[in-house]
């Protein structure tokens, strides 16, 4: 059956042509359903009816479904077409085929055809593909075909293609017959017959017909960064028989002297890449990415290939050592060279690992702040045991610090002398000596959101998501407020900053704009009051060097002169970071930091990943859920036959509710625009979900109609951030939590069937939130910051005196089982904890006993306990899949060179 534009397989139309791909024709087409672009992968209909390639087919599709990483192209379906595409009376179709994430972008085949790739770009998207395959080898994945033609280089960053030749490590074997197409030669070497792949390529060990592992991709792997660095293939050949003999036993010439400007580092990356014997060749896949990292962020210090055998610790040190002596040279030569000088000194860029030890967490990062000298970093990281805090990285040394008294803090900022740090923890403002002492608290903050300590002593703050912003003196005392915030029209004002002499600060303003869509805009105020006015409209957080306001608008740096007499901006910005830099979207919160001395740090753009795995209660996994992107708020049905979760666009960063069906292993899209901002709640009938939304700016809770398709519902609307907990068996009432800016998180109960305001439940000066009612509707599991630290509390949902402690050193995420006797939790330490109900009359609840350890590897992002089916014997956790300790931080010294003269 021919395939042509128009044709239909099943909910997809074909729209044009993609060309071949591996083993198939690849066709663009679109996704009736979802409203989207897709690409098909089609088997042709002659190979269907061979056992052998449909196998072969199927596998793929297995193969490509079990992995989930940024740079490896997303499955989104499998299908089997059995009547006419094209709508005709003709015999039925039989074909097979795959729906893939649709990229857009240029193949590195067709990029090569133009030369070698920028030496920044090799590092970049060696990594990358390097990355990719690490994650695909962790799961017993081979690819075996790894060649220019299976690599699409997109704005985001490469991508690798077709495991159509992979294999399952676990599963051992022979080598598979097929064939494959070369896209990148004008003549196929490549043969129907035992050996697969294509020749350039190829290891020694799959030209002999022997057993491919992983170290056969990383041979693959050292082949392309030859060709991306030199644009030059690594082996050559007249005939087959050449070019095999050239593979197994001569040495491609040295990288350096094919390309002479590339860094002798890289040189040993690929050499040792290329080694005849696997056993020589690095032995995974993620040591490569570590290696190219480490010369990526020494530079030209990568100049030798020695150091670079030394193990993660010693590659950390070094990092750490080149960042210090390019950033001391700076330091040194400072603020002298730009009083003698107009011009800035000479542009450097240097990556910056975290302090040893530690790891950052990209994805929600909590701060990061130059000294006004630009001399000291500070940075909140985690350590070994999970703990947050403030390190301080002195830029002229390797050394760095943990800040003693500043666990759980976020987004430190510095006193004008460099002697004090201020932050954010506990739902406080504080300071902190760094000569040592304890912290002082300065004012409340029960969801800080930036802070600026200006030359007059008096230090700037926002404290709560929905607030104005405060001024209060850096040794304590009575905030005042210094803007006014309107609440109909705004959403939040936060990360206040002064300009010199403290007579008027900048702040970001966020408000919906048409269409529903919210947009920050820096602000300007007066410090005594009066109304502000905009200075930029779409920007994030913003900081005053001499002469320029640095800004965030979307995942780029802007450069905006500032004419700081007459407050005005002067001309037009200029990008100095070009979408590179991590944006924490709900929060308007660019992740970078500069100082007066000209030196900048920002956190490089990353995606957030993770996959939701169900597991058993002695924590064995039984199936597991990849999705697009970032995954969070993971729910049960009733039943536990579905799970409610909400996912993040690759596109746009909207979340939106979805809904996975065990039985089928399908899921569906529930909202769509980014109405959903997280936590889902089935009704008990599982005909409704609540979550929470943010039709006005802030956080009301809607609800859908399964059965009953139709708009979003506005279900509980209050003034503040509402989230909610749990139904009531009944599915009359709706247990939430909402926060007052006056207070903290409060729990509340609304009758769905009356026209009565919200019932308040609890009110203390502490955090109250996750408010889960008990299956028979009169208990109330909820989590509580009282003693400190959040822990799990037991009350009667009617709001009568008296609770419960279940929790002893730090506990969350409480989940009620089906029977109401068992009462699950999170544990502070990375554990799951079940407590037994042993009476209800009167409550009765025995000590928490250790059902299994949260599984994890060392510097990833801890899982997180989601759920609990109705039989307490599944359970569902989110696990992210992105590596924390990979992510490092970037430096330009003199970045003003990026500026065009005026």
């Amino acid at each position: 059956m021919t395939i042509q534009a128009g044709s239909r397989l099943g909910p997809y139309e074909i729209v044009s042509t993609l060309g071949a791909g591996g083993m198939g024709e690849v066709w663009r087409a679109r996704d009736t359903r979802l409203d989207r672009d897709v690409a098909i992968k089609i088997l042709p209909e002659s190979l269907a009816q061979s056992e052998q390639f449909l196998q072969r087919f199927e596998r793929e599709a297995k193969t490509i479904s079990s992995l989930n990483h940024p740079h490896i192209c997303t499955l989104y379906d499998v299908g089997h077409e059995t009547s006419a595409v094209d709508g005709s009376s003709s015999a039925p179709s039989n074909l097979h085929y795959l729906v893939m994430e649709l990229i857009e972008g240029e193949a590195l085949a067709d990029r090569l055809t133009r030369g070698p790739l920028p030496i920044h770009e090799v590092l970049r998207y060696g990594r990358q593909i390097a990355a990719a395959l690490d994650a695909a080898h962790r799961r017993g994945v081979i690819h075996r075909d790894l060649k220019p033609g299976n690599v699409m280089l997109t704005k985001s960053g490469a991508k690798l293609l077709d495991f159509g030749l992979a294999k399952s490590a676990a599963k051992g074997g022979g080598v598979i017959e097929g064939l494959t197409t070369l896209p990148t030669e004008a003549r196929p070497l490549t043969q129907e017959g035992t050996i697969l792949g294509t020749f350039q390529y190829m290891a020694p060990e799959q030209l002999e017909g022997l057993e491919a592992d992983a170290r056969t991709d990383i041979f693959a792997l050292g082949a392309l960064l030859y060709e991306m660095t030199s644009g030059q293939r690594a082996f050559k050949g007249e005939s087959r028989t050449s070019l095999i003999a050239a593979i197994v036993s001569s040495q491609p010439a040295p990288v350096t002297t094919v390309a002479p400007m590339s860094p002798p580092a890289l040189d040993h990356v690929i050499r040792r890449c290329l080694e005849k014997d696997p056993d020589d060749r690095w032995q995974s896949a993620h040591d490569v990415a570590s290696e190219l990292q480490w010369i990526s962020e020494a530079g030209s210090q990568a100049g030798v290939a020695g150091p670079i055998t030394h193990r993660r610790k010693s590659r950390e040190r070094l990092a750490w050592g080149v960042a210090a002596v390019l950033l001391a040279g700076a330091v040194a030569l400072g603020a002298g060279y730009v009083a003698r000088s107009p011009q800035p000194g000479k542009l450097v860029v240097a990556g910056v690992a975290p302090p040893p030890g530690t790891s950052l967490v990209p994805f929600d990062f909590l701060g990061l702040a130059l000294s006004p000298d630009g001399t000291s970093l500070a940075i909140v990281a985690i350590d070994s045991r999970g703990q947050q805090s403030i390190w301080i990285r002195q830029l002229g040394s390797s050394e760095s610090k943990a800040v003693a008294g500043t666990e759980g803090a976020a987004y430190p900022f510095w006193s004008p002398d460099g002697r004090h740090l201020g932050f954010f923890a506990d739902g406080k403002l504080k300071r902190v000596d760094l000569a040592g002492g304890a912290p002082q608290i300065l004012a409340d903050a029960p969801s800080g959101r930036g802070g600026h300590w200006g030359g007059n002593d008096q230090i700037l703050f926002s404290p709560n998501i929905r607030s104005s912003i405060y001024s209060v003196s850096a040794s304590g005392g009575a905030p005042v407020a210094v803007t006014t915030y309107d609440a109909t029209s705004e959403t939040t004002h936060r990360w206040p900053v002064f300009l010199p002499g403290e007579k008027h600060f900048i702040y970001v303003s966020r408000r919906r704009g048409e269409g529903g869509a919210e947009m920050g805009r820096l602000m300007l105020a007066a410090s005594g009051g009066g109304e502000a006015r905009v200075l930029i409209e779409d920007s994030t957080n913003a900081v005053y060097v001499p002469g320029f306001l640095l800004h965030g608008k979307g995942e780029s740096i802007f450069a905006q002169r500032f004419d700081v007499d007459d407050l005005k901006t002067v001309g037009r910005g200029f990008p100095i970071v070009d979408r590179d830099v991590s944006l924490w979207e709900p929060k308007n919160l660019a992740m970078f930091t500069a100082s007066d001395d000209g030196t900048l740090v920002y956190l490089p753009n990353s995606t957030r990943q993770s996959v939701l795995r169900v597991y058993d209660r002695q924590g064995r996994p039984l199936e597991e859920i990849t999705g697009p992107e970032f995954q969070q708020s993971a729910r049960f049905s009733p039943d536990g036959s579905r799970i409610a979760v909400v996912r993040r666009e690759a596109v746009g960063g909207r979340y939106d509710l979805w809904i996975h069906d065990l039985s089928f292993e399908r899921s569906a899209r529930i909202t769509f625009g980014g109405e959903a901002e997280g936590v889902p709640v089935w009704s008990p009938d599982q005909s409704r979900i609540a979550f929470a939304c943010s039709p006005k700016g802030v956080f009301d809770i809607c609800v859908r109609d399964l059965e009953r398709p139709g708009e979003t519902e506005v279900l509980v609307e209050t003034p503040n951030w509402t989230t909610p907990g749990s139904w009531s068996p009944d599915g009359g009432k709706l247990y939430f939590d909402d926060q007052d800016p006056k207070w903290n998180n409060d729990l509340y109960v609304a009758d769905l069937n009356g026209t009565e305001a919200p019932k308040l439940i609890l009110r203390t000066p502490f955090n109250e939130t996750t408010s889960i009612v008990s299956p028979d509707g009169a208990w109330l599991a909820y989590v509580s910051d009282e003693t400190g630290i959040s822990e799990v509390f037991v009350r009667a949902a009617s709001g009568a005196p008296g609770q419960w402690q279940i929790s002893r050193s730090g506990g969350s995420v409480p989940r009620w089982s089906g029977d109401g006797r068992d009462l699950f939790f999170s544990s502070a330490d990375g554990n799951l904890m079940v407590a037994r109900v042993e009476s209800f009359s009167p409550m009765r609840i025995g000590q928490p006993q250790l059902l299994f350890p949260l599984p994890g590897e060392p510097h990833r992002d801890e899982p997180v306990f989601e759920d609990v089916a109705a039989d307490g014997e599944r359970i569902l956790l989110n696990v992210p899949t992105t590596n924390r300790s990979a992510v490092s931080l970037q430096v330009i010294l003199n970045w003003t060179r990026r500026v065009p003269a005026d």
